[in-house]
């Protein structure tokens, strides 16, 4: 009888856990003490999972790992995203401007392509070597959402703690860790772009959500 209270509380101790883990608001797990001036420079995004199954089939069939180089703008209230994009198989030069919001660590840009707000989150930051990005795009009128994480590194590998750090963050995210591509070989101006065998880690979700951005900005 006593065996069966304590596991109906310990039970009990964990659905109100759950609960509170669900309630929680992403500016809450944002990186403590963000300073933005560090976090500028060149990343390279190594690894990336969504629950949009059209980005994900994109990154299948081209997982090229893109240089990001952040630099601020103006008194301080946006930065810019140069990178590369594939169009038309090749990859081009390609620019963004993010606006800081009142929260240090998340940011906010529109989509015109396809009328969605996305807001990006730090969630763990070691600036100079690996950061955790959460990114939240909301399209308009429709509200469908998409939930993609991001792993960039100042280098074009990264440390396997940093890659179980990324795992964990992704099934806290409730997404699946054997979904996550892993890019390769560094995306350069001009350079062609040839289809990959496609990669079984891609996941299977149905969700019938905007793309990020696009597989290139944070």
């Amino acid at each position: 009888m006593r065996t069966a209270a304590v596991l109906g509380l310990v039970l009990l101790l964990g659905s109100v856990w759950m609960i509170h883990s669900d309630d929680i608001s992403p500016e809450k797990l944002i990186q403590d003490g963000f300073d933005l001036d560090r976090f500028m420079g060149r990343w390279y995004d190594l690894a990336v999972v969504s629950t949009c199954p059209h980005y994900m089939h994109r990154k299948r069939v081209s997982p090229v790992i893109v240089a990001l180089d952040l630099q601020g703008v103006g008194p301080g209230r946006n930065f810019t995203v140069t990178s590369t994009r594939i169009r038309n198989g090749t990859c081009q030069p390609s620019s963004r401007l993010l606006s800081l919001t009142d929260v240090p660590g998340r940011f906010f840009h529109h989509n015109p392509k396809f009328s969605a707000d996305v807001y990006s989150y730090v969630l763990r930051v070691s600036y100079e070597h690996y950061a955790v990005l959460l990114l939240l795009s909301t399209e308009q009128p429709s509200g469908n959402r998409t939930t993609s994480l991001k792993l960039l590194s100042r280098a074009v590998d990264v440390s396997p703690a940093a890659l179980e750090e990324f795992k964990t963050l992704v099934r806290q995210h409730k997404l699946r860790d054997d979904s996550i591509i892993m890019n390769k070989d560094v995306c350069t101006v001009n350079q062609h772009v040839t289809e990959a065998t496609a990669q079984p880690q891609v996941s299977g979700s149905k969700t019938n959500a905007v793309p990020p951005e696009n597989e290139n900005k944070p």
